[in-house]
C-alpha cells in the first residue's frame, strides 16, 4: 500500500532519555539503521556459566536502566536473567536465573524461557517470554524493582512465539502481537493482533501481516520489540526470515501500523532495514541472524538505540531515528 510521507513525524508519547546510548551515522553511510563500533555491547559469556546473550529487552529504570536476558548456560538450557546498566552499555547481568513466583501450581514448573520483551504499563514493567506449557507459548509476569516477578497466565494455547505487548490499552483493552507456530523450528509464521480487558482472557484475534514470497521475509516474520507510537501510526521493527541453500536467514524490516486499529497496516517497507553482515551476525551458534527485540527511544529527538540478538551467541546494538525509520516504511511501502 501507498502513503505519502508526511513532512514531520514526531514521538507521540514517551520521555526523554539524556543517558540513551549513541553513536552518530558514520560518515558516508545512508543506511538507516547503523551499528555500535563496539559491538557487540554483550558478549556471550558474561558469567562462568553462560553459553550465549542474546534475544534480550531492557527498559529505562531509574536512573539507567534494566532488563531481561535470554542466557543459554553450558547445558544448553534456555533461561531468562535480570541485568542492569547506568548507560546502557555496560551491563552487570545476575549469574543466577529468574525465578517467577506464581500462584497457580499448574504455572509453577519452569522448563525453558527465551526472547523476552519488556514494556512499562500502567505502573508496572511486563515482561512476555516463549514460555514452555505443553509446548512452546507466551508466559507474562509483571515486575515493579525487577527483583521480584509474579508470574500471570499463559497468554495462548500452544504454539506460539514472540509475544509483544502494546506500551498502552487500545480501546481500554491490553493489546500484543503474537505468531503462532508449531513446536519445531517453524518454516511458517505470520503476525497476529490479539486484545485482553485484563491480560488474562484474549480474543478479539485479527491478522495484521505474512511472509511475503520471493524476499528476505518469505518464509515467516514475527514481532520485534515493543512498537513505538508516532504521529503517522505505531513504528513496529520486526524479524522476516528467509530460506537460504543453507539455513534460515533473520533480517529486520519496518512497518506502520494504525494507532487505533493496529492490526492495520498503513505501510511496510519492501527492503530490509537490517540484515547479517557483521562478523559477529554471520557466525555463531545459528549462523546469519540479526534479531531486534528491544528499542530505547528519547522522545525529544526522536533517537532510537536497537538491541538485537546476533548469530544467537551475542547481543549488538544498533541506532537509528524515528522519523527516517517511518519514512522508509512510508516512502518504500510493499503490499501486506
Amino acid at each position: 500500500m501507498t502513503a505519502a510521507a508526511p513532512s514531520s513525524i514526531e514521538v507521540v508519547a514517551g520521555r526523554a532519555l539524556p543517558r540513551l546510548p549513541w553513536e552518530e551515522r558514520p560518515p558516508g553511510s545512508t543506511e538507516p539503521i547503523w551499528r555500535y563500533s563496539g559491538n557487540p555491547v554483550i558478549p556471550a559469556h558474561p558469567f562462568p556459566s553462560a553459553n550465549s546473550v542474546f534475544n534480550s529487552a531492557v527498559v529505562p529504570f531509574g536512573d539507567g536502566f534494566a532488563g531481561v536476558f535470554r542466557c543459554d548456560d553450558r547445558t544448553r538450557r534456555m533461561q531468562l536473567h535480570r541485568g542492569f546498566s547506568a548507560d546502557g552499555l555496560d551491563w552487570g547481568i545476575d549469574p543466577d536465573p529468574i525465578r517467577f513466583r506464581v500462584d497457580d501450581p499448574e504455572l509453577g514448573a519452569f522448563v525453558y524461557g527465551y526472547d523476552p520483551r519488556v514494556v512499562e504499563l500502567d505502573g508496572r514493567y511486563y515482561v512476555t517470554w516463549c514460555n514452555w506449557y505443553h509446548g512452546p507459548t507466551i508466559g507474562i509476569a509483571w515486575t515493579d524493582d525487577f527483583v521480584g516477578f509474579h508470574k500471570l497466565e499463559n497468554a495462548f494455547l500452544p504454539f506460539n512465539r514472540n509475544g509483544v505487548l502494546f506500551p498502552r490499552k487500545i480501546g481500554g483493552r491490553y493489546a500484543m502481537l503474537s505468531r503462532p507456530s508449531d513446536d519445531g523450528h517453524t518454516p511458517f509464521g505470520d503476525v497476529f493482533y490479539s486484545e485482553s480487558p485484563d491480560l488474562v482472557f484474549w480474543g478479539r484475534h485479527r491478522h495484521v501481516f505474512g511472509a511475503v514470497p520471493n524476499s528476505w521475509q518469505a518464509t515467516k516474520v514475527g514481532g520485534g520489540p515493543v512498537p513505538i507510537e508516532t504521529s503517522e501510526g505505531w513504528l513496529l521493527l520486526y524479524h522476516g526470515v528467509l530460506t537460504s541453500c543453507n539455513g534460515f536467514v533473520y533480517s529486520a524490516g519496518v512497518a506502520l501500523l494504525d494507532r487505533s486499529e493496529p492490526w492495520k497496516v498503513l505501510a511496510r517497507a519492501e527492503p530490509y532495514v537490517l540484515a547479517p553482515d557483521a562478523s559477529y551476525e554471520r557466525i555463531g551458534d545459528v549462523p546469519n541472524v540479526v534479531f531486534p527485540s528491544a528499542m530505547l527511544c528519547d522522545a525529544p529527538t526522536g533517537r532510537l538505540a536497537i538491541y538485537y540478538g546476533a548469530a544467537d551467541t551475542v547481543t549488538a546494538l544498533a541506532f537509528a531515528r524515528v522519523d527516517e525509520l517511518a519514512r522508509v516504511a512510508l516512502e518504500q511501502p510493499a503490499e501486506s
